[in-house]
C-alpha cells in the first residue's frame, strides 16, 4: 500500500472519529436528554389561576414574593395571579379551553380537582392533579359557609323560630304577609335572601347544596334528591326570595356591604367574605351583621394544585412549588388571617388581637367551630342537576 492510500484512509477514520463524538456530545446534551437540565437564564413564569375568595391574599403575597426575588437553580422566578371562579376554572379544564394552561390552580374546593382530574383521566388516560407525593394538591387555608344578616332581621327571625337555618329561611320567604307575620318592622316589605348567583360564584351552588342537606337532614345529596319533586318545590319558594338573581355579581358579600338592604336581609356566604366587609356594613348601614354557623358546615380549602401536564416544565412546576411552600410560611399565613381566612399553618392562629376573628366576636364569629357535620362534596351528576334546575326555574327572573 502506498504512502498516498495510507494517508486517505488515516484522514477518513480520523473524521469518522470526529463525527462519532460530536453525535455523541449531541445525544447527550440538554434538548435530547431529559435528564440534563435544560440551561436557561429566562425568568420562570408560574401562573396561578386563582378562587376569587383568595384572591385579594394570593396577590398581596404574589406581589411580595416577586419583590423578594426568589429564584430556582439561578433562574428567578415570576409569579403572576388570575382571579377565576372555581367553576369557571373547571368548565375551560374540562373543555381544555385555556389559551395558557396555568402552572398552578387554587380553587375553593378540593372537589373541583377532583372532578378535573377526572375528566382529564377519562379523556387522556393520565392524571393532572396529583393526590400525594410532593405534587399533590394541598390546602393552603380555610373558610367556611356561614349565615350573615342584619342584625335587626336577626332578631325578629330567632324571636319568631329559634334558630338561624334553612328552614327558618324558607318559612319567612314564603310569609304571605312579609316581615309584620315574621315580627318584624312593616317598612321591611318581605323577605329578601342573598345567595350568591351559582353561575358567577361557586358559592351560590354550595349554598343549594346546604339547603338540600337541611332538607333532607343528611350531609349528602343524590340526583334523585335534587329531582324530587317536593324538594324543587321547596327549594323554589326559598329561592323565590332571592332579589334579581339574574344580575348578581360574583362578590355577593361586598353587594350587601355597598348595596345593603336592597340587596337583601341575610343569607349563608363564606365566612371571610363577611369578615372582610362587616366593617363597612357597620359603617354604612348602622345595622352590623351578625353571624351564625350551620348544623352542617361547608367547608371550602383552597388546595394548591400543581398542573402535571407536558405544557409546563418541570422547573415550571417546581417553581409552582416554591410560591406553594412561600403561602404556607408563618408570616403568609398570618396575612391571610388578616383576610378572614383560617390558616392551616398549625404555628397561626385566628384569635390574634387585631384579627378579624377577635374583632368581630360580639357579632356571632368564633375561633373555634363547634359544629362537627360537614356537607359532603357533591359529584358532578348532582352539580349538572343543581345548575340545569337553576337555569330553567331561577336564573331567568
Amino acid at each position: 500500500m502506498n504512502r498516498t492510500r495510507i494517508i486517505f484512509f488515516v484522514v477518513i477514520a480520523v473524521a469518522i472519529v470526529i463525527v462519532g463524538i460530536g453525535l455523541v456530545a449531541r445525544s447527550l446534551g440538554p434538548a435530547n436528554n431529559p435528564i440534563a437540565p435544560a440551561q436557561s437564564n429566562e425568568p420562570l413564569e408560574v401562573r396561578v389561576v386563582t378562587a376569587l375568595p383568595i384572591e385579594a391574599w394570593i396577590t398581596e403575597a404574589a406581589n411580595q414574593f416577586n419583590t423578594e426575588k426568589h429564584t430556582l437553580d439561578g433562574r428567578l422566578i415570576k409569579v403572576s395571579v388570575v382571579p377565576m371562579d372555581g367553576l369557571t376554572a373547571l368548565n375551560r379544564f374540562d373543555s381544555a379551553a385555556f389559551d395558557q394552561v396555568p402552572t398552578a390552580w387554587i380553587p375553593d374546593s378540593r372537589y373541583l380537582v377532583e372532578l378535573a382530574n377526572a375528566a382529564y383521566k377519562e379523556r387522556n388516560g393520565r392524571d393532572v392533579f396529583l393526590t400525594d407525593g410532593e405534587y399533590r394538591a394541598k390546602p393552603i387555608a380555610l373558610s367556611l359557609f356561614a349565615w350573615g344578616l342584619y342584625g335587626t332581621r336577626a332578631k325578629a327571625l330567632e324571636a319568631k323560630f329559634g334558630q338561624i337555618d334553612w328552614k327558618t329561611i324558607h318559612d319567612a320567604a314564603i310569609a304571605a304577609g312579609g316581615w309584620p307575620d315574621l315580627g318584624g318592622d312593616p317598612a321591611w316589605g318581605f323577605f329578601k335572601l342573598v345567595v350568591p348567583n351559582p353561575r358567577k360564584n361557586v358559592g351560590g351552588l354550595a349554598a343549594m347544596v346546604a339547603a338540600a342537606g337541611e332538607y333532607y337532614n343528611k350531609p349528602n345529596i343524590s340526583v334523585e334528591d335534587v329531582t324530587n319533586p317536593e324538594f324543587q318545590k321547596w327549594l323554589k319558594e326559598l329561592m323565590g326570595s332571592v332579589t334579581a338573581i339574574s344580575g348578581a355579581s360574583a362578590y355577593t358579600a361586598e353587594d350587601f356591604a355597598l348595596l345593603g338592604y336592597s340587596v337583601g336581609d341575610g343569607g349563608q356566604m363564606l365566612e371571610s367574605d363577611l369578615l372582610a366587609n362587616m366593617g363597612g356594613i357597620a359603617n354604612r348601614w348602622q345595622d352590623p351583621l351578625v353571624v351564625r354557623y350551620p348544623k352542617y358546615v361547608t367547608w371550602f380549602d383552597f388546595p394548591f394544585s400543581v398542573w402535571m401536564g407536558s405544557e409546563t416544565s418541570a422547573a415550571e412546576k417546581n417553581a409552582a412549588l416554591e410560591f406553594q411552600k412561600y403561602l404556607l410560611t408563618k408570616a403568609v399565613q398570618e396575612k391571610a388571617v388578616g383576610y378572614g381566612l383560617r390558616p392551616v399553618n398549625a404555628d397561626v392562629t385566628v384569635d390574634q388581637p387585631d384579627s378579624p376573628f377577635a374583632k368581630w366576636k360580639d357579632a356571632g364569629i368564633t375561633t373555634v367551630v363547634q359544629r362537627t357535620s360537614a356537607m359532603r362534596s357533591p359529584d358532578r351528576d348532582v352539580l349538572q342537576a343543581l345548575l340545569r334546575w337553576f337555569d330553567l326555574n331561577v336564573a331567568q327572573r
